[in-house]
């Protein structure tokens, strides 16, 4: 096990970064080159392959602290099991669960970072997006004076009125919001995934100053 320095993945901003380096290490994970025969033979394309083998270059290994979501997400990022996808196009497995869930962490066709169980839901645009929302709970965690949980149908009643979206963490399902001295996650994957409305779960954290807001 090596602490990850200097060799961080790009197109991540400074509070990522921070938090990657300073909180992330990185472990050993198999070659994928080593079972591209296997998959071919399986008729999955060689550009799902080339993906898969990018995907661990850049991000293998790489093992973060639990998100406050999903059980904290994958153990850490490794590449396996392609599979295509019903609407189109090939996903693939982003890591393992830490523990039971009942859906698997995906890379989506488009490179999207989800879950999948009884559907496909994509979390974020990208793996970067997943990347930088643990790094802003991390922070605003650490800098709120308040941390709200709102659950379920109330969830609608959160008042994000003048509130900004959060365009670093590349938003599908969760999503960010940035008000005067708050930041609000909004996580509707799990309900998306499972058709479990109860599950959607918004997080509150208030009185932040500018650092706290921006990191």
């Amino acid at each position: 096990m090596n602490l990850v320095s200097l060799d961080l993945p790009g197109g991540l901003t400074d509070t990522a970064r921070s938090f990657v380096s300073s909180h992330g290490v990185r472990v050993d994970t198999p070659s994928v080159e080593e079972h591209r025969r296997w998959w071919l033979e399986r008729d999955v394309p060689a550009a799902v392959i080339d993906r898969m083998v990018a995907f661990r270059q850049r991000w293998g290994g790489l093992v973060l602290p639990p998100g406050p979501q999903y059980d904290g997400g994958p153990k850490y990022f490794h590449p396996d099991a392609p599979e295509a996808s019903a609407t189109g196009g090939w996903s693939f497995e982003a890591g393992d669960q830490r523990c039971a869930v009942p859906y698997a962490f995906m890379i989506g066709p488009a490179d999207e970072f989800g879950i999948h169980s009884h559907q496909w839901t994509a979390l974020h645009a990208s793996v970067e997006g997943w990347v930088e929302s643990l790094a802003l709970a991390h922070h605003a965690s650490m800098r709120a004076k308040r941390i709200t949980k709102v659950t379920g149908d109330d969830v609608d009643g959160v008042a994000l009125d003048g509130y900004e979206p959060v365009p670093e963490v590349r938003g599908l399902a969760d999503t960010w919001w940035r008000g005067a001295d708050s930041l609000v996650a909004v996580y509707s994957g799990e309900a998306i995934c499972s058709g479990f409305p109860a599950a959607r779960t918004a997080l509150i954290y208030s009185g932040l100053d500018k650092w706290g807001l921006g990191g």
